[in-house]
């Protein structure tokens, strides 16, 4: 009973840490969620149009405007040069609003759509949404152009996270550009 009880709380304190990721059984290999949201952009972006034609990054982050999703939007922009060297669409999500995530994409001057999910829908889909529902896990995916998962990345370091995508993609694989 004692052992039961320590189980138990050791999860609890797991939860209210936000150390438990719970990406619903999604796995390397799987087929990628058949999201569809509207981007910091205005424009619309559904898996069913993307995937099949080439690799595709989603980086999941819990806030906009706030100083760790700051650092890892900075940092996919800084390293964007990089990144579409590859065959690659690559985006941001959080559960924010569009308004908000189209005033974050300004703010930082981001050459890339943030996808906006305020509904917590498609988080839910990705198994990134807290357990609160309220905001995503800081969670990437990167999904290969035949629509199956090839990582996913569940810790991530801000600062460094587009280099250290553009360096994954390189590892992987996944096709260049053709000029």
């Amino acid at each position: 009973m004692r052992s039961y009880a320590l189980l138990c709380g050791l999860c609890v304190m797991g939860l209210f840490a936000g150390q438990v990721l719970a990406v619903d059984g999604l796995k390397v290999g799987d087929a990628a969620p058949a999201f569809k949201m509207q981007g910091s952009d205005g424009k619309t972006y559904d898996a069913k149009e993307l995937l099949g034609k080439q690799a595709l990054i989603v980086a999941w982050f819990p806030r906009a405007f706030t100083g760790g999703c700051t650092k890892e939007c900075k940092s996919m922009r800084e390293a964007g040069e990089k990144l579409r060297t590859f065959d690659v669409a690559y985006f941001t999500a959080s559960t924010d609003d569009v308004a908000k995530n189209a005033d974050f994409a300004k703010s930082l001057e981001l050459d890339y759509p943030i996808l906006c999910d305020p509904t917590g829908e498609n988080a839910k889909l990705f198994g990134v949404l807290k357990p609160d529902g309220k905001a995503a896990n800081r969670v990437t995916f990167v999904i290969g152009a035949d629509g199956k998962i090839l990582s996913i990345l569940d810790k991530v370091q801000t600062e460094t996270h587009g280099e250290d995508l553009a360096k994954l993609l390189s590892e992987m694989h996944v096709a260049k550009k053709s000029n």
